[in-house]
């Protein structure tokens, strides 16, 4: 584990991951606001253009794909942390971020006894899709996603993480922190 894995965040770090988590979840949910696929809440919750998100819904389309919610949080990521140019490389800070985020995330999402994460492995012990207890669930997992995502940005490129706007309340910007050296920072 590098040093920017294992240092605790900040008051106000967590305060920012907070922020993320409870919009993601409000946007999802649909009570306060029409609700948004996870894939869309994602993008939405980190101040992303939304449209290529859409296809993310329920696993692909299909459900036969990866979660949504997962796939969105490395896709926010690429779209915050990637390189610009499209014929430029992986930026260490994208590397280091994804690589985090695909360790961290099968410990703090709830997969119950799915081998997999796929959309509909996770979900089917939920029953109807339609249900109430399904909806619950994703909309756990979507807010937990961006959480993970506002934590992936902070410990890697805090520099480029975006101000959280949440529906009421003023917009939380990301802290004014550095990163710690890991691997691939220079010096």
């Amino acid at each position: 584990m590098t040093p920017v894995e294992a240092r605790d965040l900040t008051h106000a770090e967590r305060a920012y991951v907070a922020a993320a988590k409870d919009l993601a979840f409000i946007l999802y949910e649909g009570t306060r606001t029409p609700h948004r696929s996870c894939g869309i809440a994602l993008a939405e919750t980190f101040g992303l253009p939304t449209r290529a998100y859409q296809a993310l819904r329920k696993g692909g389309i299909s459900g036969e794909g990866a979660c949504g919610a997962i796939r969105a949080g490395e896709q926010v990521l690429g779209e915050l942390v990637g390189d610009p140019d499209p014929t430029g490389a992986v930026t260490p800070a994208l590397r280091e971020a994804i690589l985090w985020y695909q360790r961290t995330y099968p410990a703090r999402i709830d997969r119950g006894d799915a081998p997999d994460i796929l959309c509909n492995t996770l979900v089917r012990r939920h029953g109807d899709f339609a249900g109430p207890s399904r909806k619950a669930y994703c909309t756990n997992l979507a807010a937990e996603v961006a959480a993970l995502t506002a934590e992936a940005l902070l410990r890697f490129a805090p520099e480029l993480a975006p101000t959280i706007r949440p529906l009421q309340g003023e917009p939380i910007p990301p802290p004014a922190a550095a990163p710690i050296a890991g691997p691939s920072a220079p010096g």
